[in-house]
């Protein structure tokens, strides 16, 4: 099921948008409501309630996750690419998959260091 929602969004984010979409094969339509989806995702599939179950230590470490090098390197490599040459399916895949990780990551980070804050392992951070 699907629901039609009218958004105004800038021009340029359009222009991209038609940019991206020629690029991969894609509608500028299903673009959008992919990226939209994968960008709302971590948030859907929160983790934060488990966090409280951890231990010190574990919150910790959730503290500094990160990307492994090898896929930090990649996503570094595809988006560069992204911006001057087309991309094929398989790479656009790819990127949306290394980008979800990325940004579940750091919604893992966000709520572990919340969870160290509030245990009084970390300091609140400063802006």
């Amino acid at each position: 099921m699907s629901t039609q929602l009218t958004l105004n969004l800038p021009d340029g984010l359009v222009q991209r948008a038609q940019v991206v979409a020629k690029r991969v094969g894609r509608t500028v339509n299903d673009l959008l409501a992919e990226s939209i989806e994968l960008s709302l995702k971590p948030w859907s599939n929160s983790p934060s309630s488990e966090l409280d179950q951890c231990s010190d230590d574990e919150v910790l470490q959730a503290c500094d996750l990160q990307l492994s090098v090898t896929d930090d390197e990649r996503l570094s490599q595809l988006l560069q690419q992204q911006q001057s040459v087309p991309m094929t399916p398989a790479e656009h895949s790819e990127l949306g998959s290394l980008m979800q990780a990325y940004q579940e990551g750091l919604v893992r980070k966000a709520e572990a260091l919340s969870e160290a804050v509030r245990r009084g392992l970390r300091g609140p951070v400063q802006p």
